[in-house]
């Protein structure tokens, strides 16, 4: 079992004044609670507490390898209604998890722009733009899912006026251009600079065998933030490779049904089973896999700051490179037999059996010679 490293109350005491931080204490203010987990079953029925600033329910899903780094939130716009105006000093990443509407980004020279979503849409909020958020719909409430890089921020400045008041347009991120969120982007590899994808859930991606499996990827840029996301999406009766990489990646299922194994090197995996709006949140430096047991291709987005991607001197991701050549990866010759045994096990219960012997074949074509 993983320790938990819990020590003597004498220790503790000693510590106890750092427990907390400027932003933990800026949430607390905000009326809500942090969820501190890395596993949340489902982002469309977490509980909500009201959050009377932004005029909305929401809730704060971030555990402790992640909390200095960036943070996760659920919101939800009531019926009808609006959230209020804000801006912000920091980044952020928006996944609608259902419902529809708008949003009206504008800056201080009184360039707005107006974009319509909906469910499975995703954005990103340009650094200390003004952002309104609109319930196009009288009947149901709309909930999204976003991430940030406010707890490094705000720990920096523990100044909540400057951070959400200061008059400064960051005109290299956003001018008021009219087609700033229109549905479309430069690809450069695998990676897509956008501001707006109105389908992610069905968006076309790029065959990326170096995850295993015959998966596709794609990457993105967005609002030309220094955070970074991507999707993934692996066949049926397949899984992807295991890897491990630094805290905050916030990993939510758009398709399929499946399950995800996590453990810190040395240790027994963890099971976690998953559905389309789960969400896993790998804590640092753990390996996790993702395996599909349903009857359609199992998609993801992940949600992270750049800190994750610890990179080799070329720029590629560790996390994509064989542990045979100093990368972050396991390939499938050397994973631990009881990944098949409980692949297979899972896909027994659901009557289906395993596509994985072209992906073993496969990899032995490139597999790097074993140190």
């Amino acid at each position: 079992m993983t320790k938990n490293a819990i020590v003597s109350e004498d220790l503790a005491k000693k510590f106890a004044t750092e427990k907390e931080s400027p932003y933990t204490r800026w949430v607390a203010a905000e009326g809500l609670d942090i969820i501190s987990a890395h596993y949340v079953p489902s982002l469309q029925t977490v509980d909500l507490k009201p959050w009377a600033r932004r005029g909305g329910k929401g809730v704060f899903i971030n555990h402790e390898a992640s909390r200095t780094s960036n943070d996760c939130y659920v919101c939800e716009i009531p019926p009808g209604k609006q959230l209020e105006p804000q801006r912000q000093l920091f980044e952020e990443m928006i996944y609608v998890l259902a419902g529809r509407g708008s949003t009206t980004v504008w800056n201080d020279a009184g360039k707005r722009v107006t974009f319509e979503w909906q469910a499975g849409s995703l954005f990103a909020i340009p650094l200390n733009a003004h952002c309104q958020h609109f319930n196009a719909s009288g009947k149901d409430a709309a909930r999204f899912v976003a991430v940030t890089n406010g707890p490094s921020v705000i720990n920096l400045y523990e100044d909540v006026n400057f951070i959400f008041n200061t008059q400064y347009d960051f005109k290299n991120r956003f001018s008021g251009e009219p087609d700033y969120f229109d549905n479309k982007g430069e690809q450069k590899g695998l990676l897509l600079e956008t501001n707006f994808v109105a389908d992610a859930v069905n968006l076309p991606l790029i065959a990326a065998k170096e995850r295993g499996a015959g998966g596709g990827h794609i990457r993105f840029n967005m609002a030309k933030g220094s955070m970074n996301s991507h999707i993934s999406q692996f066949p049926v009766g397949t899984y992807k490779k295991a890897h491990c990489h630094g805290p905050g990646a916030h990993v939510i299922i758009l398709s399929g049904e499946g399950y995800s194994l996590m453990w810190p090197e040395g240790e027994e995996p963890r099971r976690y089973e998953w559905e389309v709006g789960s969400m896993i949140v790998p804590p640092n430096m753990w390996f996790h896999q993702h395996f599909n047991t349903g009857t359609t291709p199992a998609r993801y987005l992940a949600f992270k700051h750049e800190v994750v991607s610890i990179r080799n001197a070329q720029g590629v991701p560790k996390a994509w490179i064989s542990k045979r050549l100093g990368g972050d990866q396991i390939d499938y010759a050397d994973e631990s037999p009881v990944v098949r045994s409980l692949f297979a096990d899972a896909l027994a219960k659901h009557n289906l059996e395993s596509r994985m012997s072209d992906a073993y074949q496969a990899e032995l074509a490139d597999l790097p010679p074993k140190v």
